[in-house]
């Protein structure tokens, strides 16, 4: 099995994201149904990379991870395990990597990985794992589709050499969230884009906390130590968490609870980063 579904604790999965959709099957109601619960169930997170530790994507660790530490993960973990519960039940699923284009203009590296799942012959983008402005159920890789997702819209476009673009549409207009090429990735290319992600000095990753979670009504991302709350209608709200209100927020907004000498640790990096802003 390409992503090690054979080693899957399924019911222990469903258990986690708390999934109640109908009988497991590779279909479309099955997909849209495990994506919702998965992505409102599971943190976008970098704790590990922003402790300084390395970021396993074999099954069994992300398992007990994700889903026996009920902690969350960044991309590679999010879509790595959830391609592999796909896989046990019978979907084909294939990995892309992509190019975020959510900060701006520039031409930035491939280091965002997002699946796609084909379905009665139709692909479609399913992504547990781009944090607060990420998708909420699967859409159709097809030119000029547009979804609207309890309150937020998403499109697709077809670029040349067959790049796919996922855009979202806000109170300004359409903007771009990543690209991605047809070219088919496996796990050994996740964990290639993983190194990068969670050692490279210039990785948004490495040296602050990331935590983010979308919604279906609100959309919550905690960078460093701003902390923002995004809804539907455009409105945003913006606070900064002080290092000692670190562990709270993690726990009470994104149910991220940490042990003591964790939540030791990131509380000083918080404190270390605020000092150099």
């Amino acid at each position: 099995m390409t992503w090690s579904s054979e080693e899957l604790d399924l019911d222990a999965y469903l258990v986690r994201t708390g999934y109640n959709g109908a009988a497991l099957a590779p279909d479309l109601e099955t997909l849209r149904a495990l994506m919702r619960a998965h992505v409102a169930s599971i943190p976008f997170e970098n704790l590990e990379v922003a402790l300084g530790r390395s970021v396993p994507l074999d099954l069994k660790s992300l398992q007990a991870k994700l889903v026996g530490r009920r902690r969350g993960g960044y991309c590679y973990e999010q879509n790595s395990l959830f391609a592999a519960v796909l896989e046990r039940i019978g979907f084909q699923v294939a990995g892309r990597g992509a190019r975020v284009r959510a900060s701006g203009p520039g031409l930035r590296p491939v280091t965002h990985a997002v699946l796609v799942v084909t379905v009665d012959g139709e692909p479609w983008l399913a992504d547990t794992g781009f944090g607060a402005s990420g998708l909420l159920e699967p859409v159709p890789l097809r030119d000029g589709t547009e979804v609207a997702q309890a309150g937020w819209t998403f499109g697709i476009t077809l670029e040349d050499e067959g790049i796919h673009v996922l855009r979202t549409l806000g109170p300004e207009g359409w903007a771009d969230l990543y690209a991605f090429a047809p070219q088919s990735l496996y796990p050994a290319d996740f964990t290639v884009m993983n190194h990068y992600s969670s050692s490279h000095p210039q990785s948004r990753f490495v040296g602050q906390v990331v935590a983010q979670q979308p919604g279906p009504e609100v959309r919550h991302a905690l960078v460093r130590d701003e902390l923002s709350v995004s809804r539907p209608d455009g409105t945003h709200e913006r606070r900064i968490v002080p290092a000692g209100e670190l562990t709270a927020v993690l726990e009470e907004i994104f149910g991220i609870q940490l042990d003591a000498e964790d939540a030791v640790r990131l509380r000083a990096l918080s404190e270390r980063s605020g000092e150099r802003q």
